[in-house]
């Protein structure tokens, strides 16, 4: 069996989050569970939840993933981020890779529970591929803005190769 790939611009997002080895993360949308693998190999206490409102997406993390499930470095649920009742108290990061509750509604409630979550130093990463350049105003005004409006201070990283926009909210 070939072992899936990882594409490059999960490499890079997880890359520029630099997962500590304590680090309690939250994935949103984990998806084929390319970046829980990546985020897996760095872990040693530290642990990562991953959501998806798919089931597929969760099943194919799980696959993926077996052996962190079991050491316990993982755990993957099928939930939607606004009834969330995370297990961890308190988050070092959170990411999200194209995503679009963020800039295409009203997600005050879970920018609020994640403000909530999120250690003071911490940080949400909003990943956007950027191959549809037109969209990347949009994307980045209402993503900065609901971070901005949940209390995190925004910045923004715009990479070229691969095209990624990252809207970072700070706590």
């Amino acid at each position: 069996m070939v072992a899936p790939t990882i594409p490059a611009r999960i490499r890079w997002a997880v890359d520029f989050m630099d997962p500590q080895p304590t680090d309690q993360l939250l994935e949103i949308g984990c998806g084929a569970g390319a970046a829980a693998e990546l985020i897996c190999g760095r872990l040693e206490s530290g642990k990562l939840f991953a959501i998806d409102r798919s089931e597929s997406g969760v099943d194919r993390t799980k696959r993926r993933n077996e052996e962190a499930v079991k050491a316990g470095r993982l755990t993957v649920r099928q939930i939607d981020l606004a009834t969330l009742r995370v297990p961890v108290k308190r988050l070092h990061k959170v990411f999200a890779f194209n995503v679009n509750l963020f800039w295409v509604r009203d997600c005050a409630d879970e920018i609020a529970l994640l403000h909530e979550r999120v250690v003071p130093g911490g940080a949400v990463y909003l990943f956007f591929e950027a191959t549809r350049r037109d969209e990347v105003p949009k994307i980045v005004k209402q993503a900065s803005a609901a971070l901005s409006e949940g209390g995190f201070r925004v910045s923004v990283v715009d990479n070229q190769q691969p095209a990624v926009i990252g809207i970072i909210g700070r706590r």
